[in-house]
């Protein structure tokens, strides 16, 4: 099912403003040695960096920044659409159009690159800051990279009261388990130092190293030793 287009007046005047507007650039551009294809281009450019001026202005005033060099552009795109439009009331001979008027048509062209270039490449503080947390490593608290305390071991007993073991045979060997983290290292800063290696790894294609742990973590050069060697 379609939608019904209802007409609304402010719709039909704006319709009916950017055609004129529209004829009027295209009058001027052909007046001023600009035939064919090229006169029909003027007017398409003059708009399309007028509406791409009104867009940086709304999201910066959303963003709460500053918008001077939007207000610069639109100022430029208006003054090009309202000189055409004044120029082609009669104000001006379209058969006889002066020389800087033709170096101004023949420049536009030029100046509305640089100007919509800068339009959709010119950073906010607002990427700037999102590309900011995206580059600044996690921190870990404080408090999880302290290590825990040594158990106080216990007091020494009466050795004439120790009750005398007998005799017992020797046991089989027992196999040794698989090497674990050092003892002195929380278990959350390994696994944060394991997410800084894969994340290194993906990066540069190489192991992470001891240095590099040190310089990323800020722990003491035993420490992250100890760290390198068990993520290898």
């Amino acid at each position: 099912m379609f939608r019904k287009v209802r007409l609304d007046a402010v719709l039909v005047q704006a319709v009916i403003a950017g055609a004129l507007s529209f004829a009027h650039l295209h009058d001027l551009a052909a007046a001023a040695g600009q035939d064919g294809w090229k006169a029909w281009a003027y007017p398409v450019s003059v708009d399309l960096l007028l509406v791409a001026a009104w867009r940086r202005l709304r999201l910066l005033r959303d963003q709460g920044e500053p918008a001077r060099a939007a207000w610069s552009w639109f100022a430029v795109a208006l003054a090009a659409s309202l000189g055409a439009n004044v120029a082609t009331a009669g104000l001006l001979d379209l058969n006889d159009v002066p020389d800087w008027l033709r170096i101004l048509v023949a420049g536009w062209p030029a100046l509305a690159f640089l100007g919509g270039t800068l339009l959709v490449h010119s950073p906010t503080n607002h990427d700037a800051d999102a590309a900011a947390e995206a580059v600044e490593p996690e921190q870990l608290p404080v408090a999880e990279l302290v290590t825990a305390p040594a158990q106080p071991e216990p007091a020494p007993q009466n050795p004439a009261a120790m009750p005398v073991p007998d005799a017992v045979e020797p046991a089989e060997p027992v196999p040794a388990l698989p090497a674990a983290p050092p003892a002195d290292v929380p278990p959350a800063l390994v696994d944060h130092a394991r997410k800084l290696a894969d994340s290194h790894r993906a990066s540069t294609g190489t192991p992470i190293d001891a240095a590099t742990l040190r310089d990323r973590l800020g722990l003491p050069g035993p420490m992250a030793d100890q760290l390198a060697a068990h993520l290898t």
